[in-house]
């Protein structure tokens, strides 16, 4: 069992990956000092012609290269990454650089912590989903776009096959 438990933690967690607006905020938290870090994939990385060549991937790269810088870790560390696509380069930039890198799924404090930035980046842009549906939704984001597509559209992850084979149309045809 001892061997589980380590001194020194880094954990790294993303929100926003699949909503359908703004980027990626991915936030890192270092045990056990408790220190908190949170950095942003733009939206143009989400977007023609960046997100076909998986922009965000090296976007994610450049995030962990600053959360190595910011947090100096030593051999003692391991890092516990998030599972999901957006940090597989981030996984693997860490394992390539030495680290001791666990893949896990984040529950707890720093998966509020990076939700609550991604809900603050969406405050940020004008909608507020707390306010509107009581929830965070991909129909509350649809809904929010609808209502004024021709200005909110800037805000969408357009590089999305889904976007513009699906959504869009229907966006722009939706009553309002």
């Amino acid at each position: 069992m001892e061997k589980f438990l380590y001194k020194k933690e880094i954990l790294i967690d993303d929100s926003g990956w699949g909503d359908l607006i703004l980027g990626v905020v991915i936030g890192a938290l270092k045990l056990p000092d408790r220190r908190y870090m949170e950095r942003r994939i733009p939206l143009s990385s989400f977007q023609p012609p960046n997100f076909q060549s998986k922009r965000y991937l090296e976007d994610a790269v450049k995030i962990a290269q600053e959360i190595v810088e910011v947090m100096k870790p030593d051999e003692e560390t391991v890092f516990k990454v998030c599972s999901g696509y957006v940090l597989s380069s981030v996984r693997r930039y860490l394992r390539q650089q030495g680290f001791t890198v666990e893949e896990v799924e984040v529950t707890g404090e720093l998966q509020e912590m990076v939700e609550r930035s991604f809900a603050n980046w969406c405050k940020e842009v004008g909608i507020d989903f707390e306010k509107i549906n009581k929830k965070r939704s991909f129909n509350t984001f649809i809904e929010w776009v609808a209502e004024r597509p021709h200005l909110r559209e800037n805000l969408v992850k357009t590089g999305w096959k889904s976007w513009n084979d699906r959504w869009r149309e229907r966006v722009y045809n939706m009553k309002r």
